[in-house]
């Protein structure tokens, strides 16, 4: 059975003839798993065609999944889900509620037609490497979360350029990427000088920043605050069993340490928002209740899900500033 048609003057490109008629021969259940396809030579020979132009074809059911290639064997079926039109590579640095809510946002936008497969790096550069190396040319999208992680940029230059979208951080290395970011610098200032006049009634702003896993923009957004508005302020690395002085609010964008400043604050028998102040980054459902209610700076990560999914579905060119608001609670 002849497994590729080709119509000259059919006005569809010859790559997309190809596919087109891959497609419909798994479909038809001509061609089943680990099945081997006609040979890029044989089918030059029969169509009087470019190898680019049978490569691309082959490039692009392989981006898709549909099939792989053995080096000096030839192409096989990978799989007969054909309605597969999207196969996009996704890397987090790390799974956590918040994240949850954006990969479920990307997931519900993405559509049935297309697979998101998941990975995440942990903030480690050789995972980060690893995991862009193993999976380069096995997608037709890659939407990548590089966090502030050094020469992130380097690796994900090796992507193929028109198929990168930038999730969540962003740097003058990458700017040439379409991306849906955070602008932390300016999130963290504008969210406190919404809330000044409370503010002021409190004695010093105390930013909880180890400068790992956190963006640099938190601490340049809130330093310019303070300075800016002649607020007594600090900024630690770690917490610990820091004594909590009364008038002091902290601003903590790790949830491990407002774990352990509301462990501490318990055993001082300190009161949230009466005899200090506690604001939080990153909304999550539990921050609603706990302690009465925190206040958070945060990002919409469900619209930014929404966003990502959609300029990875439609090819859009742009970059983006997800919105951010300050929700007030009685920590503050």
């Amino acid at each position: 059975m002849k497994l590729i048609s080709i119509e000259n003057n059919s006005g569809i490109p010859k790559y997309k003839q190809i596919i087109y008629s891959i497609e419909k021969t798994i479909e038809n259940g001509h061609l089943k798993k680990d099945d081997k396809l006609p040979s890029i030579n044989k089918i030059r020979l029969e169509h009087s065609l470019s190898r680019d132009t049978i490569l691309q074809a082959y490039e692009e059911l392989k981006k898709r999944g549909i099939i792989y290639a053995i080096l000096g064997k030839g192409y096989y079926v990978k799989s007969t889900h054909v309605s597969i039109q999207q196969k996009i590579f996704l890397l987090f640095d790390e799974l956590n509620i918040f994240k949850e809510d954006l990969y479920n946002s990307i997931i519900e936008n993405i559509g049935k037609d297309a697979q998101v497969d998941i990975f995440f790096h942990h903030f480690n550069i050789k995972v980060f490497e690893k995991l862009i190396n193993d999976c380069n040319g096995n997608y037709t999208k890659y939407i990548i979360m590089p966090t502030n992680l050094l020469n992130a940029s380097y690796f994900i230059k090796t992507l193929p350029v028109n198929e990168v979208y930038i999730l969540d951080q962003t740097n003058d290395e990458l700017k040439s990427y379409p991306a849906v970011y955070q602008n932390f610098k300016k999130n963290i200032y504008e969210g406190l000088h919404k809330e000044i006049i409370k503010l002021k009634k409190h004695s010093t702003l105390i930013l909880i920043f180890s400068g790992f896993r956190e963006p640099t923009g938190i601490k340049i957004g809130f330093e310019n605050f303070c300075i800016d508005h002649s607020f007594d302020f600090d900024v630690i690395t770690e917490f610990k069993k820091r004594e909590i002085k009364k008038g002091e609010v902290y601003i903590i964008p790790n949830d491990r340490d407002l774990v352990s400043v509301i462990e501490r604050s318990k055993i001082q028998q300190f009161k949230i928002g009466i005899d200090f102040g506690v604001i939080s980054y990153n909304e999550t459902p539990l921050k609603k209740i706990v302690e009465n209610g925190i206040t958070t700076i945060s990002t919409n990560f469900e619209a930014m899900g929404k966003i990502v999914a959609q300029m990875a579905l439609n090819g859009r060119n742009e970059q983006i500033e997800n919105e951010s608001s300050i929700i007030i609670r009685n920590s503050l």
